[in-house]
């Protein structure tokens, strides 16, 4: 039987563009996946935008969120992942479009003792504007369409769109943890306890997913390429806020320059019983579901 996936969106009050990411998700060839929203304070409109869904994902969507406490998107992923049921996750940004092969690309390249570092195309801001308004699909268009997009300067590069068999040159540089980018990335979950998760001591913009990738490594799993087959649609969108930059970079070094292994703040804390103790941990590498906290989900899901 194929191994339930689970597709971790990350999204803060931007509904239009996570409107456009469900239905690029909804028309996957590969159909054994979940899709967990993870929500780091978005206001009302996101919960109704996730409902409006409902009867097409029914159970298969779930929407976690917590309180908008500022940019803790590893935080907000880890509750996600607190939530999977799939072997594999992918994490995906919440103005990321994807392909209709998508999923079965990850799948295809998913295999134990690797991540998997996708790539993207960066859309300008006239094509970003132009799909969400119209509600245009560019994740069926064709190739030409593309070169015509970049003969216009709406989109940064062609390459990610191009499918390639590299075979074994995938894992060449197999600890080369600056191609890991949470905005196409895949590792399995039993993976992900072992290192802890994402660590939710990075708030503000930026490193956390280079952090994980590097506790990773530092394990023993590998970064498997996986461009030229999995690349995403990355709509335009204004530069983050990169005030909390300097302080996260310097978090980053010190994991570089030690031995450690988890995160600081991980899943564990999260899993952790809500009278104190510590959580259990079942041989798969997840806590036991009486252990999981509870998550603010949408109404009926």
């Amino acid at each position: 039987m194929a191994e339930l996936i689970s597709v971790i969106v990350a999204t803060f009050n931007r509904e239009d563009a996570l409107d456009a990411v469900l239905r690029s998700l909804a028309s996957q060839d590969d159909r054994d996946f979940e899709v967990i929203v993870a929500d780091d304070g978005s206001g009302p409109a996101t919960r109704q935008l996730v409902q409006s869904w409902l009867p097409i994902w029914g159970e298969r969507l779930i929407h976690v969120w917590h309180q908008d406490r500022g940019f803790r998107v590893a935080e907000i992923r880890n509750r996600a992942i607190l939530r999977c049921s799939g072997t594999v996750c992918i994490f995906l940004d919440g103005d990321c479009i994807v392909r209709p092969n998508f999923v079965a690309v990850h799948r295809r390249l998913a295999e134990l003792g690797w991540f998997v570092a996708g790539n993207r195309v960066l859309l300008g801001p006239h094509l970003t504007e132009q799909i969400l308004s119209r509600q245009l699909r560019p994740e069926h268009w064709p190739l030409p369409a593309w070169i015509g997009a970049r003969r216009g300067g709406d989109v940064n590069r062609l390459l990610p769109l191009i499918t390639l068999p590299l075979g074994p040159l995938r894992k060449l540089d197999g600890r080369n943890w600056r191609r890991a980018r949470t905005m196409n990335l895949a590792i399995r979950r039993d993976d992900l306890w072992q290192v802890n998760g994402f660590d939710g001591a990075y708030n503000g913009w930026g490193r956390e997913d280079s952090d994980l990738a590097i506790r990773l490594i530092r394990k023993g799993v590998r970064c498997k390429d996986g461009r030229f087959a999995s690349g995403v649609l990355h709509l335009w969108h204004p530069a983050n806020d990169r005030s909390q930059m300097s302080r996260n970079d310097q978090r980053l070094e010190g994991v570089i320059g030690c031995a450690r292994i988890a995160a600081t703040e991980g899943l564990s804390e999260l899993a952790a019983p809500p009278h104190g103790g510590c959580a259990r941990i079942q041989p798969g590498g997840g806590p036991s579901p009486h252990s999981r906290p509870a998550v603010e989900r949408s109404a009926s899901i």
